[in-house]
């Protein structure tokens, strides 16, 4: 195919990578002549060159992310792992729930499915011991808390995004199939703490690879390409959950193997970010993997075309990412914001999937009903990602995810129940639509929180917002304990929270169809001239 024509070449002085209305806005104006023809940013070569998506720019999103099947399989496997199983009366065979076990003698009873089928089961956490079933839960998302920080640091500063997803798979195996021969319910915590630790770096490397090769107006769209294949990863697990319900140690051992073969035989295929490598100094290696995009898109780079360098000193390149993000005041007040709408996401998220055993409903069903509805929340999400605008899309999601957990918190009423008696089928679905919008907010926030932040320190910052979700994540857990007694009290805390993070989004600014920079310098400049146009 015919190569695209250079545009005309525009006077420049030496000086114009710093003019926050050229370069750092990533606008055309900020082609530079030079002694070898012109350079452009990766914006602009991926809107004037490649393509602002085709078919290399699919393969690879898809690529990266079909990791996200492995996370979601991660997180989610204890919806079935840590189940309460139904027990049986020796003497009559009737079939009782774990609060009418205490006082009763081991020989009075056994369970149903045998010891083997939960941690539940198998170390009688029942009675006093009732509590610990929260515990590995907790531990896994505090340890997604503080490795999404580690993995954000070095995602932008040592390894890049491609390295430290691969790290972060390899790891997600070896402590998932540790996890599968734990001798008690304290070392199964501790490994359930690790495996959480280090899966968390998939979620944010995979998004980040995904939407830096796109152009601006197919980022929303590309971003929801993980989230299909979460979805994946969570409805294949009723599916294993009940091939495997006999042993949850299979169970984790099955789901142990898909991280190790991605890793080492579809992972090698991605390419790095190039913006990245343009942020790190290493020029060649970014326009090799913008040529190769172009490439496979049937067109090809001009000769003398070559990169606008986002950073001109040694010295700034060098500098910790993380040190320069809390030295800048707007980025650090967007941070803020962004996770306080993440903790109650993540919170609403997390609470709705793992209450789902305080449904008056089957366990199995209900998951699987929930996993469904992720389809169209991707779906939907994707569509109205390309007409909304990210911050109302948000808050719409939000709103309606609180009102169904609120419905669900009527519909558990003693009184509706006895006076409707579909009234388990009616939650079911309410409950399903909550989840569906939740899971809608949890997506859009994610693209949203890539769009917020320049490159140089963009995987750090979706780092943050992911310790948000796990932040909310954390309690999940708790509260499922908590509607184990009461049920109504639990959605009536979900609702609310969901609520307030549709609120908290309305002081974030707008990004749909705004460029991706490149510094903290270049963002702060173009977003204060934006503010100033916008005034006068």
């Amino acid at each position: 195919m015919k190569p695209s024509e250079p545009p005309k070449l525009v006077a420049a002085s030496s000086n114009i990578s710093n003019d926050p209305s050229a370069s750092e806005k990533g606008e055309a104006t900020s082609q530079q002549q030079s002694s070898n023809g012109y350079a452009l940013t990766v914006d602009e070569v991926i809107e004037q060159h490649i393509g602002a998506l085709g078919f290399a720019q699919i393969v690879h999103a898809l690529l990266v992310s079909i990791a996200w099947t492995f996370d979601a399989q991660s997180t989610l496997i204890s919806i079935f792992s840590d189940a309460k199983p139904a027990a049986r009366l020796l003497t009559t065979g009737a079939i009782v729930e774990g609060s009418m076990l205490c006082g009763l003698s081991t020989g009075e009873w056994e369970w149903v499915g045998g010891k083997s089928d939960t941690i539940v089961s198998e170390w009688n956490l029942i009675c006093q011991h009732k509590f610990l079933v929260a515990l590995p839960s907790t531990l896994f998302f505090i340890g997604s808390l503080f490795g999404s920080g580690v993995y954000g640091y070095l995602a932008d500063s040592w390894f890049g995004r491609k390295k430290t997803l691969f790290i972060s798979c390899l790891l997600t195996f070896v402590t998932a199939l540790a996890i599968s021969f734990s001798p008690n319910v304290w070392v199964y915590a501790f490994l359930r703490f690790a495996n959480g630790f280090f899966r968390s770096g998939i979620g944010s490397c995979c998004i980040v690879l995904a939407t830096e090769v796109v152009g601006k107006k197919w980022r929303g769209q590309v971003g929801q390409y993980g989230f299909f294949f979460f979805t994946l990863g969570f409805l294949s697990l009723p599916l294993m959950g009940y091939l495997e319900r006999k042993s949850w140690r299979n169970l984790y051992r099955i789901t142990s193997l898909l991280p190790l073969g991605y890793a080492v035989f579809l992972l090698p295929f991605a390419y790095e970010s190039p913006r990245w490598l343009l942020v790190k100094g290493r020029n060649k290696e970014a326009m090799v993997v913008l040529k190769k995009l172009a490439r496979r898109n049937g067109k090809q780079l001009p000769a003398d075309l070559s990169l606008v360098n986002p950073i001109q000193g040694r010295d700034d390149r060098a500098s910790s990412s993380s040190e320069k993000f809390w030295r800048t005041k707007w980025a650090v007040k967007r941070i803020v914001i962004v996770m306080m709408a993440g903790f109650g996401t993540g919170f609403v998220y997390y609470g709705i999937q793992l209450n789902a055993e305080n449904l008056n409903f089957n366990l199995y069903l209900t998951v699987a009903v929930n996993a469904l509805m992720e389809f169209p929340a991707v779906f939907v999400g994707s569509f109205l990602l390309g007409v909304m605008n990210r911050r109302p899309l948000f808050s719409i999601s939000s709103y309606l995810a609180g009102t169904a957990c609120l419905l669900c918190a009527v519909l558990s009423l003693h009184c509706v129940t006895t006076v409707l008696p579909a009234t388990k089928w009616l939650q079911l679905a309410v409950e399903a639509v909550g989840f569906m919008a939740s899971s809608t907010a949890y997506d859009v926030l994610y693209v949203y929180g890539v769009e917020l932040f320049p490159t140089n320190v963009r995987n750090f910052a979706v780092s943050l917002l992911c310790q948000a979700f796990m932040l909310g994540a954390c309690a999940a857990p708790l509260l499922v304990a908590l509607g184990r007694e009461n049920a109504m009290m639990s959605f009536i805390v979900i609702g609310a929270a969901s609520v307030l993070s549709g609120v908290v989004s309305l002081w974030l600014k707008e990004t749909r169809n705004a460029p991706l920079y490149e510094t903290l310098t270049q963002q702060g400049k173009a977003e204060e001239m934006e503010n100033k146009t916008e005034c006068s």
